[in-house]
């Protein structure tokens, strides 16, 4: 799926052309640059990877130098790799505009870190019992788990405690508001995953 790298940089809302106000993301979109073309022939699979951001040189690989010298482009940050229908060679610049035939596009992102969350926050129990009567420690328990005598024992993928966000999240079919390709910024529609600042995919 053809797309691009970019940046959440937030969100805000604008007014559509029916008098609406539409909260939509403010993405950074590119420019990306082609630092490596893949061939069936030599890599087994077709696919463009691209750089996005550049990278200071001290904290840079020596391989990575070499890499991104044979494109000719200063050593990026982020790379991904996309398929495209279109051919493309090494060094050319995407930007923003890659989107201007595109109503909707997929957003990929890292959703926030929550750390350690219970049943309550992380899956939206109702805790067990009240708070009356004598009982005080168990409000937002998961009460109980499994029976005793059969299966005696927990059920795999049971809804409990544990880590919660921080996990590769994919958001489909976001409008695209505008595109700003003298800012490199797209507007779309709604949320997106992740914090302010956090690198995301834009697919078509």
């Amino acid at each position: 799926m053809p797309g691009l790298l970019g940046k959440k940089i937030g969100m805000t809302s604008v007014f559509s052309a029916d008098g609406k106000n539409v909260p939509c993301t403010v993405i950074e979109v590119g420019p990306c640059v082609v630092t490596q073309v893949k061939t069936v022939e030599k890599d087994g699979y077709t696919a463009v990877q691209i750089g996005f951001e550049d990278a200071k040189e001290k904290n840079v690989s020596k391989p990575m130098k070499g890499h991104f010298a044979k494109s000719s482009t200063t050593p990026k940050r982020h790379l991904a790799e996309f398929t495209f229908d279109e051919e493309y060679n090494l060094g050319d610049v995407l930007t923003v505009e890659f989107f201007n035939d595109a109503a909707y596009v997929d957003v990929v992102g890292t959703s926030k870190g929550k750390g350690f969350q219970g049943v309550v926050k992380r899956w939206g129990f109702g805790g067990v019992g009240q708070a009356t009567h004598g009982q005080d420690d168990r409000l937002r328990k998961p009460g109980s788990i499994g029976a005793c005598a059969t299966p005696s024992r927990v059920f795999k993928n049971l809804h409990m405690g544990g880590h919660m966000g921080n996990e590769q999240v994919t958001t489909h079919n976001l409008q695209v508001i505008k595109i700003i390709p003298e800012h490199n910024l797209l507007l779309v529609k709604g949320s997106v995953p992740g914090c302010k600042g956090s690198i995301i995919k834009i697919k078509k």
